[in-house]
This record gives structure tokens, sequence and C-alpha cells, in this order.
């Protein structure tokens, strides 16, 4: 089995093509020629991450977030990027990553299931397929029942086992429509208030992000970029040691990258 193989079949059930255009998935380093025998599945291309893979042995890394967003002028070992490509290159160790393609085919999806919501449509529609069919990124959706928002983060926490997430509101409003847009969703109130969303559920809420929201009517609850988005690690392992039974395949382990104290 090759990085190129493995990367085709990737591409048919995550098109490249479905990336927002600022975005920039597919193979960020590696021979698409090379041999594969093991499969490290991350978040993403953390210099830990990266070491984890060189220990192991792995041929190839997948993740969501890829390694490479802005142009690179440098690779040397005075950057940290140029240390992370250098990494990778020197090990043999192919990176490949699937971000807003895997979050318009999957990631909602995931989420939906995960919060058991209903009556669920796109948040904001970024693209249609051959079929006609729109796909986007988030949802809005209904939960079960009505709720406290207090209950509503106590309901999160557990759905993506979290220990804890922020607040902007009052914990004591009923909401049931919430919005959810998985990673980073700070400018993503005006869609969610424009489908008649209680709260928006999401990452990354800065302080007037979150204020300027209540001003308007919208709860904001911050989960985390990756509070939400680690579910990509155990869904991706199961589907390539699937797909590609003959490979090994190894799951990072669910880590956040900061604590509360």
């Amino acid at each position: 089995m090759t990085v190129r193989e493995i990367i085709h079949k990737l591409a048919e059930k995550y098109p490249p093509e479905m990336a927002l255009g600022w975005d920039n998935p597919g193979l960020q380093v590696g021979n698409m020629d090379a041999p594969v025998q093991k499969i490290y599945v991350a978040l993403e291309a953390t210099e830990a991450v990266i070491r984890e893979c060189i220990a192991w042995g792995a041929d190839l890394l997948v993740t969501h977030h890829p390694l490479l967003m802005a142009g690179i002028k440098k690779v040397n070992s005075e950057d940290f990027l140029g240390r992370k490509v250098l990494l990778l290159a020197e090990h043999k160790i192919a990176h490949y990553a699937m971000h807003t393609n895997y979050d318009v085919t999957e990631m909602s999806a995931l989420a939906i299931r995960a919060l058991d919501l209903r009556e669920t449509q796109i948040l904001e529609e970024t693209g249609v397929t051959e079929r006609g069919e729109a796909y986007g990124i988030g949802f809005v959706g209904m939960l079960p029942d009505s709720m406290t928002a207090g209950a509503c983060c106590e309901y999160v926490k557990k759905a993506f086992d979290l220990e804890s997430v922020r607040l902007f509101g009052d914990p004591g409003c009923t909401v049931q429509k919430i919005a959810v847009c998985p990673g980073s969703g700070k400018g993503m109130a005006a869609p969610a208030l424009a489908a008649g969303a209680q709260m928006l559920v999401t990452g990354d809420i800065g302080h007037h992000d979150g204020l300027d929201a209540v001003d308007q009517g919208l709860l904001m609850m911050d989960a985390g970029h990756y509070g939400i988005e680690h579910i990509f690690i155990g869904q991706m392992g199961d589907y390539l040691q699937a797909e590609f039974g003959e490979l090994e395949v190894r799951r990072a382990g669910i880590r956040h990258p900061f604590a509360v104290l």
C-alpha cells in the first residue's frame, strides 16, 4: 500500500475541492509513492505528535489541521515549521491533512449524533455538489428537550468529554434551538442569529465576540477549538482501520492543548 493509494481513497470520501478557498488540505510533506505500513492519526501535527510518529515508526501521519497553512519561504532547523518539515522528511513520514473538506462532509454529522440534535440544517452554505446538494460549515438544530443554558453546558461537556466550557450570557436562560460550529466559529454569530438559534456552541470566542453576541440575543458557549474537533481522531482511526485492515493504525491520545487552573 502506498501513500498515493491511501490518499486516493480519502479524497474520494472527503474531496479536497470541497474545502474553503483559504484552506490547504492535502499532502503536506512526503513522497506519494512511498510504502505505508503504519498510520498515525492526530488532530494536528505538533512536534510532540511527530516525535510520537518517529518513536512508533509511522509511515504516514493523518491529521485534521494542515501543517502548512501560510506560505513558507525557508525550511531549516531555526524555524519551528521548518523543524517539523525536516523531522517528517528525515524520518520518511508523509503527512496528509483533511480540514474544511472534512468539516463539510463528516465533522458536522459526527457532532449532530453526539448531541442528538433534530431538525438540523446547514449553518452557512459553502457549496453545492454535482447532485445539487448543498454543503457547508456548522449546523443548527433542536436539542431533544428544552433546558437552561447552564444545563446545556453540562450536556455539551458530557457529549464531548470536556472538563469545562465558557458561557457568555445568563446560565438560567432556556434554550432548545442551538447552532454548532466545530473549531473556530467566532464569526458565525450572524448566521446563527439569522437561523433563529438561541445559542452558538463553538470555539475561540473572544471577549468582545461573546459580549456583542449576547447584546444581540445570542448566548455563546466556547467549548474550545480542540474541544469538539477531537472527535476526528476516533472517527478517522476507525475509518482507516476498516478500509485498510492490513495496516497498523494508531490514534493520538486526547490531550487538550491547555489546562484551566
